[in-house]
């Protein structure tokens, strides 16, 4: 227990003092008889417990308003922080080839790409709990699943559904849709610093001649609006040979256009990360969230639990007592 003010207990000095007189003054008053034998022994009426009693209470309720004024009080916790958060789009390729098992080594099922990226973009997304996020996918058509939010529980729900297209091969990669979208979303958030994290496991094959916008194009605006691009190229045999006609790498029979997610990247001050498998997934997210540090300002305040208001209605209450009890003793203050 603490005391907010301390030097509340001076107040102790003078009610000492007092008590001190009012108890001599009360001891010296009586009858003096010169033979006690004399008188009859009768019990104390109750005007003569009340005036012996006054005096007691009195000094009882003054101290404890001499306690009450010196506040006394517990720590209950501390609360509190200011935090300048970032706003991050999260992109992530839905086509076909993401079915591909080649990240399901540490599993005893077979998962799909798409399952270890959920799984790692959850893992992040957790560790990012003041950060306003927004969710986009991209396959042939590009999609926004959710809008910056805070909300991250319905964020993880909505990344938890995220499955590839039924009814479709899937067989487009619309990155620069992706990215657009991404865009679209992050453009009125009022945070200073904001940022996409693009992943795919495929070459770009929807540009302005399909109807759709070209990676680089998508880029370019990025770079206008200050916004980094982190590109992650998935895929287990991303160390294979490059594909003879120059479009990237040859992944499992998808060709990986490495080259393009790094020209995104460096063109927005962003960084390319190559996944083999699943802990490289885990440590390029590992890697963008220590680059990516939200700026966090503590204000800190300690909640009390105060004990002086029932103090002071103690004190307060014994001491209207002990008048009450002295008027109608002997009609006197104590």
């Amino acid at each position: 227990m603490t005391f907010a003010y301390p030097y509340a207990f001076l107040l102790a000095l003078p009610l000492a003092f007092a008590a001190w007189r009012m108890m001599r003054r009360s001891r010296g008053r009586g009858v003096r008889f010169s033979a006690v034998s004399r008188v009859s022994v009768k019990s104390s009426g109750w005007r003569v417990i009340a005036a012996k009693v006054a005096p007691y209470v009195a000094v009882l309720g003054l101290a404890l308003l001499v306690v009450a004024a010196a506040r006394p009080r517990e720590p209950f916790g501390k609360s509190g922080r200011s935090v300048e958060s970032i706003a991050i789009a999260m992109v992530v390729d839905v086509s076909g080839s993401m079915r591909a098992p080649d990240m399901s080594s540490r599993y005893s099922r077979e998962v799909t790409r798409l399952d270890v990226v959920k799984k790692a973009f959850a893992e992040f997304v957790k560790k990012r709990p003041d950060d306003l996020i927004s969710l986009v996918t991209f396959g042939t058509y590009a999609s926004a699943r959710t809008p910056l939010t805070s909300d991250h529980e319905t964020l993880l729900n909505v990344l938890k559904g995220v499955e590839i297209p039924r009814g479709s091969d899937e067989a487009e990669t619309a990155i620069g849709d992706g990215l657009s979208v991404a865009l679209l979303r992050l453009k009125d958030a009022k945070m200073k610093s904001k940022i996409v994290i693009l992943l795919s496991d495929g070459v770009s094959n929807i540009g302005s001649a399909q109807g759709g916008v070209d990676p680089e194009t998508a880029a370019a605006a990025a770079k206008k609006m200050g916004i980094k691009v982190y590109t992650i190229g998935v895929g287990a045999n991303s160390r294979a040979a490059m594909d003879p006609f120059g479009f990237g790498m040859m992944m499992g029979g998808t060709r990986f256009d490495e080259r393009q997610l790094k020209n995104i990247a460096a063109t927005t001050s962003g960084m390319y990360f190559s996944v083999n498998d699943q802990t490289g997934l885990e440590r390029a997210m590992k890697d963008i969230d220590e680059l990516e540090t939200t700026k966090v300002e503590v204000e800190e305040w300690t909640r009390w639990v105060e004990y002086f208001p029932t103090l002071l209605a103690l004190g307060v209450s014994l001491t209207v007592l002990a008048s009450l009890l002295s008027m109608l003793a002997v009609r006197r203050m104590w």
